[in-house]
């Protein structure tokens, strides 16, 4: 099967990513040159397993630490800080890094992915600011001048190609574009399959049973076959290894992929299953009450389960899809419940994550006649939801959030998972 790219939409996408954006925050903060200091963001100084959130770059070429590493694995030398995450700060200039964006584009062209990447639309900006590549450096000198942070910016013809490659070829660069042209040329030889944004382990596992190595393999696989085995995000993988997005800026780059979700690396290890389960219920009410803001429903409930490196990794993903619809929060857990009982093995947890997909409107919940208290049920979720919104997310908990191995209470303290 060819592509017709002719058919396709055409546009000037930019994929923007503030390098080493908290180390580099931190940096410029203390008065440091991020491009010269060796620094290290962690999420808690006084913990010695905290996790290392952001590197500068001089601290991963010289030390070789970068994000993920623990506190412990960073060598005691004078040159080097390490200093707590303050995200409220980072969000702060993330907003302002947002305005500056504004100068050159309407607001609705711009989508903010995350803290320090952003999507920009410049199309029609020619005649104020040149071409694509005389604005992306216009934004680069911009963004180091007034807030002595750097960038990379990956130009594409649409998002997806724009954030590939700004992964895969700007991020070395500075600044690089991928058109259509370039599929067959830069997209199709890359290997191992995780380099392709949104394929991860588990689905590169798959992938490769199936004798697909290289991205240019998968594009040209059968998308029938592909279909057949991973439904319709077997038809996304396909078109997407030839380059293909349709998402308009702000949709979700896998569109149709909607679902609600909520992971956590715990503190410790959890040996206890009592403990476990307190964890999971925590987040099955955060997860569900993601699911009523937007006032959805899901009928498959996913469960991700890893285990600790203590115990040579490993774990679970799998899922169960409810008879109806919900975003019930005891209903979640008790799928949770069914999930973790069929497949949890007794190992030591480190890792646990939820999730609701195959989602509905809310209100295409079906009464059902042998549970006559759902509907209470639901208008409960509700209420507590919004005493939440109006109070703080600490004004009503279940009570296993004030037992021995509880996280919501201090998780709730926190700014992005981390320390304000």
């Amino acid at each position: 099967m060819n592509v017709d790219y002719g058919s396709y939409p055409k546009r000037t996408i930019f994929c923007i990513d503030m390098k080493s954006f908290y180390a580099s925050c931190a940096a410029v903060a203390l008065g440091l040159d991020p491009l010269a200091a060796h620094l290290a963001v962690v999420g808690d100084t006084t913990r010695s397993g905290s996790v290392v959130l952001a590197a500068t770059p001089p601290l991963k070429r010289d030390f070789g630490i970068k994000t993920g590493n623990r506190l412990f694995e960073i060598p005691e030398d004078s040159r080097i800080r390490v200093v707590n995450a303050s995200m409220a700060t980072y969000l702060h200039i993330s907003v302002q890094v947002t305005d500056l964006f504004h100068q050159y584009v309407p607001l609705e062209a711009i989508h903010t992915y995350s803290v320090d990447e952003s999507f920009l639309d410049i199309g029609g900006t020619r005649k104020l600011w040149g071409t694509e590549w005389e604005l992306a450096e216009r934004i680069r000198n911009d963004l180091y001048c007034r807030f002595g942070l750097t960038c990379a910016i990956g130009i594409g013809d649409n998002m997806l190609l724009s954030k590939l490659c700004l992964d895969l070829e700007a991020k070395k660069r500075g600044v690089a574009k991928w058109t259509y042209d370039d599929v067959t040329k830069k997209l199709w030889p890359v290997t191992p399959l995780q380099k392709m944004w949104g394929i991860g382990g588990q689905l590169e596992k798959r992938l490769h049973r199936m004798g697909i190595f290289t991205i240019g393999q998968l594009a040209n696989y059968s998308l029938d076959k592909l279909e057949k085995t991973f439904g319709v995000m077997g038809n996304q993988l396909y078109y997407h290894a030839n380059g293909i997005d349709i998402s308009e800026l702000g949709a979700p780059i896998l569109s149709g992929q909607i679902s609600y979700a909520k992971g956590q690396v715990l503190l410790r290890d959890y040996n206890d299953p009592v403990e476990i389960k307190r964890v999971l219920l925590e987040m099955c009410e955060e997860v569900a009450a993601r699911a009523r803001r937007e006032q959805r429903v899901g009928q498959t409930i996913t469960l991700g389960v890893g285990y600790s490196k203590n115990e040579a990794g490993g774990g679970f993903h799998r899922q169960l899809t409810v008879p109806e619809p919900t975003n019930i929060t005891m209903e979640v857990y008790g799928a949770c419940l069914k999930l973790l009982s069929k497949f949890y093995d007794g190992s030591t947890v480190r890792k646990l994550s939820v999730s609701i997909s195959n989602v509905y409107p809310d209100d295409s919940i079906q009464l059902n006649l042998f549970e006559n208290d759902r509907p209470r049920k639901r208008a409960l979720g509700y209420a507590m939801d919004e005493i939440r919104h109006k109070y703080g997310a600490n004004a009503v908990l279940r009570a296993v959030s004030y037992t021995e191995g509880g996280t919501a209470k201090h998780r709730n303290t926190l700014v992005g998972g981390h320390k304000a």
